[in-house]
């Protein structure tokens, strides 16, 4: 959600940040809708305060008996009773109005982050480790896999195209790496550990931007719940409607959980494999500060990511997203993307991105500072450390053997019960 303020100071910077992200001026329209719901609030306020110098009136000519001015003013007031609830109802509508528009339109990116329309104009910052030489025919995670225990087609006979059935040694790997990942997290990298619900409200999705825009890439229950694309709608949504003392910012949670995603957008894409599915789980991190520490939370997220694919020897690079490949909500965000030996390429394992206070307005979200009576905004973060099935497919392809067995991590031993291979399932 944008600070109207900021729209009417300044239309053109909005619209030049908009067209960062190849979206149509939208300023003066919002403007416009804007200053005919202020000009009928400020009819509202008049009117209110004529009807009670009216009311006020009535008694003093009555007590003069001058009966004619009471008449009159008694019909004023019985006017503006009928007038108001016009007014109050056209405020409203024209409220609602200028919240659809601040709602639908997309976050503005910062200075730093690069012009460009899609994944091709991103940035590369740096890289870390050196890609495995294989002196065997690599094979795709999508071909490996299934003698180790990945099991597409039970996984589709039971639910349909984006669904995978884990067994054995490979549901143990899967399990494994998410209880190494949460536990680096909250162990070492000091994220507070928790556990939210999966099922969310209209206004927890709404908070976090995933509606109204993106409705048809959620799973909606019966009941009008919707089923989690991630843990940052639960995480984040933590502290809606809550003034926060300065004292206890920032707030770094992190949980474990199942994530549902209909993939409308992503038709015809990674439709083979464990990449791309309608359920998976995922280590999310959520920071809430004030927005001095936002840069610093940023780079600290970051890192938190990047510190689980150094510990299991991924190879990966750090981009920097453009301002057209960006999600709707971010104002700049860094891709991890995790080598794929088998597919020759890298491939994006987390999201970090910091959003302003564009969240927080939504969700109503501020802080106190120690020196001030009023109250601000917070800032928002929020990342992923990291996708659980997207790391499983790292570990498969950068540890595969020419036998077909796939090596495991040995940051993984404690969680894999002496199992240091995958071997195939008799």
């Amino acid at each position: 959600m944008h600070d109207i303020r900021l729209i009417r100071d300044d239309p053109a910077a909005f619209d030049a940040g908009l067209a960062r992200r190849g979206v149509e001026p939208q300023a003066k329209q919002i403007v416009a809708v804007d200053e005919m719901r202020r000009d009928v609030s400020t009819q509202m306020q008049q009117a209110q305060s004529r009807r009670n110098e009216a009311s006020k009136a009535i008694g003093a000519a009555m007590g003069k008996g001058d009966t004619a001015t009471a008449d009159a003013l008694k019909a004023e007031v019985a006017s503006l009773k009928e007038t108001l609830p016009a007014l109050e109802d056209k405020e409203r509508k024209l409220g609602e109005e200028l919240e659809g528009y601040l709602a639908a339109l997309p976050n503005i990116p910062l200075p730093e982050v690069p012009d460009g329309a899609d994944e091709h104009a991103n940035v590369e910052v740096s890289r870390w480790g050196t890609p495995r030489e294989f002196d065997f025919e690599l094979k795709e995670h999508a071909d490996l896999g299934p003698a180790l225990g990945l099991d597409f087609e039970t996984g589709a006979a039971i639910s349909g195209a984006r669904f995978t059935f884990l067994k054995g040694g490979m549901a143990r790997l899967h399990r494994a790496l998410a209880q190494f990942m949460l536990d680096r997290q909250t162990s070492e990298n000091g994220y507070l550990e928790c556990a939210p619900p999966l099922l969310v409200k209209d206004e927890a999705v709404f908070g976090t931007g995933q509606l109204p825009k993106f409705a048809d890439d959620l799973f909606k229950t019966t009941d009008g719940r919707w089923l989690i694309p991630t843990a940052e709608v639960s995480l984040t949504n933590a502290v809606r409607e809550q003034i926060l003392d300065e004292a206890a910012l920032p707030l770094r949670m992190t949980a474990l959980t199942p994530c549902f995603r209909s993939e409308a957008g992503a038709a015809g894409k990674d439709t083979r494999g464990f990449i791309r599915q309608h359920q998976f789980e995922k280590v999310e991190l959520v920071a809430v500060c004030t927005p001095d520490q936002a840069e610093a939370e940023h780079e600290r997220m970051l890192a938190a990511a990047e510190s689980i694919l150094q510990a299991l020897g991924l190879p990966y690079r750090k981009m920097l997203l453009c301002a057209g490949d960006m999600g709707a909500t971010a104002r700049k965000t860094f891709d991890l993307e995790v080598w794929l030996p088998g597919q020759g390429a890298f491939r994006e394992i987390s999201s970090v991105s910091q959003c302003g206070d564009f969240q927080a307005r939504r969700m109503n979200a501020r802080y106190r500072p120690a020196d001030s009576r009023k109250t601000e905004f917070v800032h928002t973060l929020n990342g992923s450390g990291l996708a659980v099935g997207r790391t499983l497919v790292a570990v498969l392809e950068n540890y595969q053997q020419t036998d077909g067995t796939v090596q495991v991590p040995e940051a993984l031993a404690p969680y894999m019960g002496g199992v240091t291979r995958l071997e195939p399932l008799g």
